[in-house]
């Protein structure tokens, strides 16, 4: 397996990182309001509050990206995962995984939460494979297709 090379988002990842979000969703769900809004302002939605874009690169091209929205002081929660349809299932989002908690540990956060979908069975794989274990969701979660949240404490 080829080295995943991991960077900070640059603007000139906006439409990168907006087409590989929206293929995933449309793939499995459907592009909500919220997540086009997201999708479509990273640096106010996600960076100016002080969030993380990653973006991951094999061979010198993108195939990857995911988040990290500031939620409070030393919580974040991990969001917009996605990988190219042809990198899926070869091993990637374990690499992604794997450096998401590094960065959050290098950054000594204390919890890094998430919310998904129960039909998505390989990604709660991952998730509990990494320590990521079951909580209650609030009863205003802002995405329709979320039915599971779920957090990682250090």
């Amino acid at each position: 397996m080829a080295d995943i090379k991991f960077r900070k988002y640059i603007a000139e990842d906006a439409t990168t990182f907006k087409a590989l979000n929206v293929e995933w969703l449309e793939l499995y769900f459907e592009v909500e309001p919220i997540d086009e809004r997201v999708l479509s302002n990273p640096q106010t939605e996600i960076l100016d509050p002080g969030g993380h874009i990653l973006m991951a690169e094999l061979g010198g091209k993108t195939m990857g990206t995911f988040a990290f929205l500031k939620k409070g002081e030393g919580l974040y929660e991990f969001s917009k995962m996605a990988i190219d349809p042809k990198h899926r299932g070869l091993g990637y989002g374990n690499i992604m995984m794997q450096f998401a908690i590094a960065f959050a540990e290098k950054h000594h956060w204390d919890k890094i939460i998430l919310y998904s979908s129960t039909i998505l069975k390989n990604a709660l794989h991952l998730y509990h494979k990494y320590g990521f274990i079951e909580v209650p969701m609030e009863p205003d979660i802002i995405y329709s297709r979320g039915n599971i949240k779920m957090e990682l404490n250090f």
